[in-house]
């Protein structure tokens, strides 16, 4: 284990805290030295709240679950006291007045949200590159993008300039950078964790979830937030299992299915590689695998981006110049308060997600895509359905390649969506998910992380931890870190 302590775990950093080799305010400090350090370079983060930070280090009750661990916080969640952007124009000076559930609960748990990391505008995006603030590098190739939405988020974890953050996922926005960046990350069940005070993306899709070094501090993390909340009328009312205990109980028995469209071809050979050897280290340490299908998975991504942005249109409809956001100076009309504080305040990727929801929204076109796409919606759920009769876990790559160079898909949005076959699907189907990082590929002259990805049925969350604290005791993968500057 590292010296540095924003190198370390959550669990590494309780156990030093009870026993008196540390403080919390040292955590703090560490991590703000790293920032101060290498963030001109990677480009995370977007604010950071260091001397309140330091104030609830020195209050910190350690005998709490997460006490004294500082929390970068996507920059699309409520903080009370930090400004709220969305990583766009359009929220230029909001600052939050309150906590978004999934931060309150943190912060009862003891952990002291820290700063806010950049993202995709919205969440819109795959790379990071959509921010209209500043852009973020992967730490372990600073020519490449370190994925999206939640960029920001997977970064800094995996750069050391923090301990653990918060993402969100409404098309695999956590998986998919946790992958890139060679770290932890996890969807969690659709309502297992609560929305409030998270800016919507697409309503019936999007959720927070924790991104972290292993298994057992996501586990950490998921545990405080998860439960149902009044104020989100999606969240589920299920209770909460012991997901800590989970991590520790390996995998014999399990069943793992491989979804034979899972393994196509135009997978880049070093992901399938990196994946296979994982899957077969959990079949050494008890689990059974078989080939399963999954048959709808190709309809996923046209699926997927008719809902998403029919959402996102409705959504996004509330930022028009009066009620919410940028208002243009001087407008001539109420008209051009629309038109102008719109257009100056969205960015590209926002914009063209909009038009092409309220496009499939529109009347003559409703039926033939927003009201058809939620009918294979159902397939697709019903896939997974199926193959939860016969397995406990899906496994498979999380992305067909490993990062993008910056600048590689700006021309071309669609093959940038094409990206996200493997992980869509888990969120239309409203399951968790989890990467976990399973090697390295050669990519341009660099090694690049490769993610595992796992997926559970509803409320699976326990078996996906079983699992990704499995693949990690065994294997170190979890355990590299690039050398940034």
């Amino acid at each position: 284990m590292s010296d540095a302590l924003n190198e370390c775990t959550v669990v590494e950093l309780r156990r030093r805290l009870r026993a008196g080799e540390i403080c919390a305010r040292d955590i703090v400090l560490s991590v703000e030295a790293a920032i101060a350090a290498r963030d001109e370079v990677i480009g995370g983060y977007l604010h950071r709240d260091v001397e309140r930070a330091l104030e609830a280090a020195d209050a910190a009750d350690l005998s709490l679950p997460l006490g004294g661990i500082p929390v970068a916080v996507k920059d699309v969640i409520n903080v009370a006291g930090q400004p709220l952007t969305c990583a766009s124009k359009m929220l230029g000076g909001y600052v939050s007045t309150w906590d978004a559930t999934a931060v309150a609960r943190l912060r009862a748990a003891g952990a002291i949200p820290f700063g806010k990391v950049n993202c995709d505008e919205f969440a819109m995006g795959s790379t990071t590159e959509n921010s209209a603030l500043r852009v973020t590098r992967n730490p372990w190739d600073l020519e490449r993008v370190p994925g999206g939405s939640s960029g920001g988020s997977a970064a800094v974890v995996a750069a050391g300039e923090a301990i653990v953050s918060l993402g969100t996922d409404t098309g695999g926005s956590i998986r998919q950078p946790a992958s890139f960046c060679g770290i932890t990350g996890m969807k969690p069940t659709y309502g297992r964790v609560s929305r409030s005070g998270l800016v919507a993306y697409a309503s019936s899709l999007d959720g927070i979830g924790p991104m972290a070094r292993t298994a057992e501090d996501a586990a950490l993390l998921l545990q405080a937030m998860a439960g149902h909340d009044v104020l989100d009328s999606t969240s589920l009312r299920e209770g909460v299992p012991d997901y800590v205990a989970a991590v520790g109980q390996g995998v014999k028995g399990m069943r793992i299915g491989l979804p034979k469209e899972y393994f196509v071809e135009g997978i880049e050979p070093g992901v399938r590689a990196a994946v296979m050897e994982a899957v077969r280290g959990l079949e050494r340490a008890g689990a059974t695998v078989k080939e399963i299908t999954l048959p709808h998975t190709e309809y996923a991504v046209a699926t997927y981006y008719i809902i998403a942005t029919a959402e996102a249109s409705a959504n996004l409809a509330r930022f028009d110049g009066i009620r919410y956001g940028h208002r243009c100076e001087d407008p001539a009309n109420l008209r051009e308060v629309y038109d102008r504080s719109r257009a100056e305040g969205f960015g590209a990727e926002v914009k063209r997600r909009i038009i092409l929801g309220t496009y499939v929204l529109s009347s003559g076109y409703y039926d033939a895509y927003y009201g058809k796409a939620q009918k294979v919606r159902t397939l697709i759920r019903r896939d997974f359905e199926e193959a939860f009769r016969e397995v406990d876990l899906i496994a498979g790559p999380v992305c067909p390649v490993p990062a993008f160079r910056i600048g590689e898909h700006a021309a071309d949005p669609l093959e940038m969506y094409l990206a996200d076959i493997f992980t869509i699907a888990a969120n239309l189907a409203g399951i968790c998910g989890i990467s976990v990082p399973c090697g390295f590929t050669e990519s341009g002259g660099k090694n690049l992380p490769v993610g595992l990805q796992l997926m559970g049925r509803p409320l699976g969350e326990s078996d996906l931890l079983r699992a990704a604290g499995e693949w990690q005791r065994v294997s170190d993968w979890h355990l590299r870190r690039p050398v940034v500057g």
